[in-house]
């Protein structure tokens, strides 16, 4: 080594001798992390944020161990790194419109919205067949069956629908009928038990029950409707109800009126539900139609995938009932706990849905248009509060129509206006996560919230509206975090 090289380094204090670059030998191994680099070049170009590159090495099977023992690299997420720093972002733009599978169509989210409401109807129509001595704590006659037969419902008929939508989506219509078939009855059965068992713990809430039973049967038939998209014709099964409870408001229609309605709106759902199964439910022995059979190889659905659901639906439904019980026990309004403020919460369901959809589909947008993970979740986060805010402002004109229409409704007052805001931020919050597939998490949330309600209706503590306003406003904060760590993933919004 020359004086001056051996002066610096003595100059630098360095004991050791200063590292000579020498070129790649000939005769020397290719870098595997090159020939990676070259075989992904295309992903890796078009990724935002590293963790798009090790999702895509770990659905390659690349193991740990094996990249430790291949790459030099400690995991798949040190890989993604390098590989990202290796290659020059750029997006190509493609050759067609891009796919976007979550756009929808308003008409039909509305219309979905609008058959999720209207059975609300029923309970105004049929508030003479339920009177009776008030039900402790100070709610309307036939409360506690109704809700012990509903929340049944919404339980079961969630997992129901997750499980048939599972069958279609490994394109085995005929198994998703199958499973209609068997569910939806079962489903109406454990509901009406449920409704019975409730009305033998007071007095005077057998009318209650006989309803409830009803409720059921009509949950499980519109559920086999909502599952194979009839929601036309579960809406015309629905055409008595609507005709008749406003006849029964200015008219005052006597009982056995009210009940023929209330029973030919049932009898339709049920006929029009048993309709639409036989056709995809084959004899036994014979192949289902061509397009319409799972795949050979795959695996049915299990059928736990479908409990989260179930819990889902029990934590939104509960969160939905309280808001109306809500109502009653502050207000006094009317008999029924189907008030406006649950069919506010209802019918914005249409809205909320399609809301969900177009910001999936800005997320996909925002993927294709953003350089960088900073920018991508600058953008998901303006669009997310944009569909937020649209959102309460649907549900808030919605609430002040029906306080307008409703007869007897309480006026909007500041806490029930922020209670019923702050349901409807956890009830949307709630449902982005579960389309992100974080269903367990948001059931979770929503639980505890209802079960918090719960125990304060039950011991009489404070007042309903400003318990569900605090309980709702810690949900909301609660999902506000799990979404944030969510929705921060760009790997999370590929579908």
């Amino acid at each position: 080594m020359s004086g001056s090289l051996w002066l610096k380094a003595e100059s630098a204090g360095l004991d050791t001798l200063p590292a000579v670059p020498r070129p790649r030998p000939s005769w020397a191994a290719a870098d595997p992390i090159d020939d990676l680099t070259t075989r992904l070049e295309e992903v890796i170009a078009a990724a935002v944020h590293p963790d798009e590159i090790a999702a895509v090495l770990e659905s390659d099977g690349m193991t740990d161990d094996h990249i430790r023992l291949t790459y030099g690299r400690e995991n798949s997420f040190a890989l993604a790194e390098d590989l990202y720093a290796r290659v020059e972002r750029r997006y190509p733009e493609p050759d067609g419109p891009p796919a976007d599978p979550w756009h929808t169509g308003l008409g039909g989210c509305l219309l979905r919205g609008l058959v999720f409401a209207l059975p609300s109807l029923a309970y105004v129509l049929g508030a003479p067949l339920l009177a009776g001595p008030a039900a402790a704590p100070g709610l309307p006659a036939g409360t506690v069956p109704l809700l012990a037969g509903a929340v049944t419902g919404w339980v079961w008929n969630q997992a129901l629908s997750h499980r048939a939508y599972s069958w279609l989506g490994l394109g085995d219509r005929a198994a998703a009928a199958r499973t209609l078939l068997r569910g939806a009855p079962a489903g109406a059965l454990v509901g009406a038990l449920v409704a019975f068992a409730a009305a033998a713990a007071g007095p005077g809430e057998w009318g209650g029950a006989v309803f409830a039973a009803g409720q059921a049967v009509y949950l499980a038939a519109a559920t086999v409707l909502l599952v194979l998209d009839r929601e036309k014709a579960l809406l015309g099964a629905l055409a008595p109800l609507i005709a008749g409870t406003p006849a029964a408001h200015w008219l005052g229609l006597p009982d056995p009126a009210r009940a023929a309605l209330l029973g030919t709106s049932l009898a339709l759902a049920v006929g029009l539900a048993a309709r639409e199964l036989p056709p995809w439910t084959a004899p036994s022995g014979e192949r289902a139609p061509a397009g319409e059979r799972a795949p050979a190889g795959r695996a049915a659905p299990r059928l736990a995938a479908s409990v989260p659901y179930g819990l889902f639906g029990l934590g939104t439904g509960g969160l939905v009932l309280y808001a109306a019980i809500g109502d009653v026990v502050a207000e006094g309004a009317g008999a029924s706990v189907a008030g406006p403020t649950a069919v506010a919460l209802t019918l914005s369901m249409g809205p909320a849905e399609w809301l969900l959809h177009r910001f999936r589909s800005e997320s996909l947008a925002g993927l294709r248009a953003c350089t960088s993970a900073r920018a991508f979740r600058r953008t998901t986060a303006v669009t997310l509060s944009l569909c937020l805010t649209v959102y309460l402002a649907v549900l808030l004109a919605l609430a002040v129509t029906g306080t307008l229409l409703w007869p007897g409704a309480p006026d909007i007052g500041g806490t029930r206006l922020a209670s019923l805001l702050l349901i409807g931020t956890v009830l949307w919050a709630a449902l982005l996560l579960q389309s992100f597939g974080a269903v367990l998490t948001a059931a979770v949330v929503c639980g505890a919230a209802a079960a918090a309600q719960t125990v304060a209706l039950a011991t009489g503590t404070g007042d309903p509206r400003l318990v569900g306003a605090g309980v709702a406003g810690s949900a909301a904060a609660v999902l506000a975090v799990f979404g944030a760590v969510l929705l921060g993933r760009a790997t999370a919004h590929r579908t």
